[in-house]
């Protein structure tokens, strides 16, 4: 159900409320039914009413612990790939002219066979070798069959002596930010958090942004994490970059007649409608109207979009709270509880829009400063 409001002709909401749905309690004029279809709009305004019928749409699904097949298959699919920068041993056995000793002051960094930025290395005897992007198995079938014009059955070993080629970055909300290097072993998302020493409490569990050739998705660490749900879980590659930002704007506010208005932060299990009114005191028992209990979420706006949901529950009675219980809020969500009764719609709104229009602008600046 839509509604079209302008801030000059606010008592229009009344026949187009009606005319979308019925609400208990609405006793309204519908003398300017005429005048209202006529006017043009400039703002809209989707309302839904939560009741015990229509709250399951708005329920977020649950997470459940999951398994995820794919990554597994995957992971027993990889194998690394070697790239510039990266260094290798070469042991040919029972050759030692043509494997260099590390020696006590060498590591096998320092002595191996460096990739050089053509992906080539030079080895005796044979001369270059192109190494980039094939596997240590590939590299050593190649020097074996070519060392082989000039050793009968060479025995080839070959091996990563220094990982330097490929990294992932982990920046934001954990305890030792930085980078760290790809290497035989599969890096998953989740290692690389318990590789970086952990997520911080400032964190943000459900926004944790996993940019790769330039798309960015978001994952919930708490469903990975806390719940066990493990299609969370990603194999990184090169380039990949892990952001987790701080909660800053896992923010709600409370505001009307309520006993504390306030603004109120997300915790990393969500919070719901019922618990956002527990933490202020409740609504004024002496000044609000329980039966407009809203919660506004702004859109994005596109012309000829709604600017916001508003959501409306009537705790008239108690037993409405548990509908709140189920009602999960989301960032920049404002929660308004109106003193005017639910059948004056023109002052609701009035009340309402300022507020709509405000957030909606913040959570606007909010989207363009992350895309920055």
């Amino acid at each position: 159900m839509k509604l079209y409001t302008k801030p000059k002709v606010l008592f229009a909401i009344s026949f187009l409320f009606l005319a979308g749905c019925t609400v208990p309690g609405s006793h309204i004029s519908l003398d300017n039914e005429e005048t209202n279809q006529q006017e043009s709009t400039e703002t809209q305004v989707n309302v839904y009413a939560l009741t015990p019928e229509s709250i399951s749409q708005f329920k977020k699904p649950e997470i459940q612990s999951t398994a995820n097949n794919a990554l597994e298959q995957e992971i027993q699919r990889y194998e690394y790939r070697v790239g510039v920068g990266d260094v290798l041993n070469i042991t040919i056995w029972d050759h030692p002219e043509l494997t260099i000793p590390a020696g006590s002051y060498r590591s096998s960094a320092e002595s191996g066979n460096w990739v050089h930025s053509d992906g080539t290395i030079f080895y005796p005897y044979i001369g270059v070798v192109k190494v980039a992007d094939k596997s240590v198995r590939e590299i050593r079938a190649d020097i074996a069959m070519r060392l082989s014009q000039f050793i009968e059955a060479p025995q080839v070993d070959v091996n990563l002596a220094a990982f330097r080629s490929q990294k992932v970055y982990v920046t934001g909300e954990v305890n030792k930010s930085g980078v760290l290097p790809i290497t035989n072993i599969p890096l998953t998302l989740l290692d690389a958090v318990n590789q970086s020493g952990g997520i911080t409490e400032d964190a943000a569990w459900q926004q944790m942004a996993l940019t790769r050739d330039g798309q960015t998705e978001q994952i919930s660490l708490y469903g990975l994490m806390q719940q066990g749900d493990l299609t969370q879980n990603r194999l990184l590659r090169e380039g990949d970059i892990l952001h987790i930002p701080r909660n800053d704007d896992q923010k709600v506010f409370v505001l009307g007649e309520v006993n504390d208005p306030q603004m109120l932060k997300i915790d990393r299990v969500g919070m719901s409608l019922t618990e956002a009114l527990a933490e202020v005191g409740g609504i004024n028992e002496y000044q609000a109207d329980a039966t407009g209990v809203f919660v506004i979420r702004s859109t994005p706006q596109a012309e000829g979009e709604a600017i916001a949901n508003v959501y409306q529950l009537d705790v008239s009675e108690a037993t409405a709270l548990a509908l709140g219980t189920e009602f999960e809020l989301q960032p920049y969500d404002v929660v308004y509880v109106t003193a005017a009764p639910l059948s004056r719609w023109n002052r609701v709104i009035a009340q309402l829009l300022p507020t709509i229009t405000g957030f909606n602008n913040l959570t606007e600046g909010v989207n363009r400063v992350r895309s920055w």
